[in-house]
């Protein structure tokens, strides 16, 4: 049981983007740690009263029209004030991150949110300083020998080869094939580099994004042939435009990968 002499308050927000002066909470969750071992949680949904970029949405997968109808932060600030007030606060990036936004809402809402009445504990902090993850920790590992000249262009990609081929001896279950290797090293499974376009169990693209989230993007082109017309024409990441335009010529025969 972990030696608490006041309530630990882990939590994560999820929001409208990344600026903490602007941006806005869509989802928050508190999980209340007591130091007798209890524990209570609450999670809630929050119209941010600002759009939801569509980068967020992409990650997190909230959409405006999913948090229309939920409370502003303004009417939920007072439950989770009480909560957090009285406890020190912990979570994942929650210094760089969550407690700044989260001071910001407060804050803009009148809540006398101060530093000196909480102790805070990055998890993610805890992670990096206990197993460094940077180039020089990994060469270390892998080569068993210190990286000279860190962070110049010719000494960082140097010791990226000689990491990767240390790594393929290393571990027997690495296969010495770019095509594994490529596969095995992909941490999401998405047709553009944005994230925007997925893929489900079957290996076709489906939109991430957006009213047809979840469909398949050839379905989707087929019963509303204008969305491609918007995409193509919105604010979109030009690689996403470019997979949707290959997608298109596939499916009507014009393509051949």
């Amino acid at each position: 049981m972990l030696n608490l002499h006041k309530p630990l308050c882990f939590f994560d927000l999820e929001t409208t983007g990344i600026n903490v002066g602007k941006d806005r909470i869509v989802e928050i969750s508190v999980l209340k740690v007591f130091p007798n071992g209890n524990k209570e949680s609450k999670t809630i949904r929050v119209n941010p009263e600002i759009p939801i970029s569509r980068e967020a949405t992409s990650v997190h997968g909230i959409t405006n029209e999913d948090v229309a109808n939920e409370p502003t932060f303004r009417e939920i600030a007072p439950q989770i004030w009480e909560m957090m007030k009285d406890s020190d606060i912990a979570g994942y990036n929650s210094n760089r991150f969550d407690v700044p936004l989260l001071a910001e809402e407060f804050l803009r809402n009148e809540f006398d949110f101060d530093l000196d009445k909480h102790r805070l504990v990055d998890v993610q902090v805890i992670f990096f300083k206990k197993e460094p993850r940077d180039l020089s920790s990994a060469f270390k590992f892998y080569c068993n020998r210190t990286l000279e000249n860190a962070h110049s262009a010719a000494a960082d990609v140097e010791a990226t080869y000689e990491i990767f081929k240390a790594q393929i001896e290393r571990y027997e279950d690495l296969e010495n094939d770019i095509k594994f290797l490529s596969e095995y090293s992909s941490q999401r499974q998405t047709a553009d580099l944005a994230g925007m376009i997925g893929m489900d169990d079957k290996g076709n693209e489906i939109f991430n994004f957006g009213k047809y989230k979840g469909q398949k993007v050839t379905e989707v082109f087929e019963k509303d042939q204008g969305y491609y017309s918007w995409i193509q024409n919105a604010d979109f990441p030009l690689y996403t435009k470019k997979v949707l335009t290959k997608i298109k010529l596939k499916s009507s025969g014009l393509f051949n990968s």
